[in-house]
């Protein structure tokens, strides 16, 4: 599963972007959700790839639906601050399993090891000086699609009984038990203006998100009115009561 130290080197298009550069302090289930949220606005997202191994901390991998999706992603958040690092994205080398097993190109793990082991001892005993080429796949290690990951539902919606009056600060519902303050910092950031995300730890599910002023805080409202953080918990945002 590894990628070119070249961010510039030519890969083709494709469903996967490679992601590097991440802070490796985040721990690897936080660090998933939160690109979960931050990508998901471009497109269904099939799976989210990070591995606590040595060798590919500050690595993820982020896989669409269809390559447009990526290829947005890819554009739009190249430099993103993704918890204060800055975001360096590519295309991936290589097809994750996901997709490779729904174009019909997928080959089970243990029997390209073995085809592999034999082509070595082939190449081995034909040329010794002969370099093979092994083939990676960013799903390579039996990770369970985030798509397919048990999520608790979002608290009860608790509507106003009348809409409330433009506000700079926004009252945001329908969250996730697990959202952080910083995932919500890094989608409302986004819009100018952004001040700061507080959230009630008694009360998981619900966050107040505060801008400079009203104009600022509706954008937001309007640009991310139903975004959803994980699949089934679309935001409901209103203007907070003062």
């Amino acid at each position: 599963m590894e990628e070119a130290a070249n961010p510039t080197s030519e890969v083709s298009q494709n469903q996967t972007i490679y992601i590097n550069n991440l802070n490796e302090k985040i721990k690897i289930d936080e660090l998933k959700k939160s690109l979960y949220a931050v990508f998901s606005q471009f497109g269904k997202i099939l799976e989210v790839l990070a591995f606590k191994t040595l060798k590919h901390k500050g690595q993820a991998w982020v896989v669409f639906d269809d390559a447009s999706s990526a290829a947005n992603a890819l554009r739009q958040m190249q430099e993103f601050p993704f918890y204060e690092k800055p975001m360096r994205i590519q295309y991936a080398k290589t097809k994750s399993d996901v997709v490779a097993k729904a174009d019909g190109s997928f080959v089970p793990r243990d029997k390209r090891k073995r085809h592999d082991d034999r082509g070595k001892k082939r190449r081995d005993l034909n040329d010794a000086n002969q370099a093979g080429s092994g083939v990676n796949y960013p799903g390579a290690y039996g990770a369970t699609p985030l798509s397919q990951m048990q999520y608790m539902a979002g608290t009860k919606l608790i509507v106003p009984e009348a809409p409330a009056p433009p506000n700079n600060i926004l009252f945001v519902q329908n969250l996730p038990h697990e959202t952080t303050p910083m995932m919500l910092q890094m989608l409302f950031s986004q819009y100018d203006g952004f001040k700061e995300v507080r959230m009630v730890e008694t009360k998981p599910g619900i966050a107040f998100v505060e801008y400079g002023d009203e104009m600022r805080s509706t954008m937001a409202m309007q640009g991310l009115q139903g975004f959803k953080i994980m699949p089934q918990n679309p935001m409901v945002i209103t203007y907070a009561k003062k």
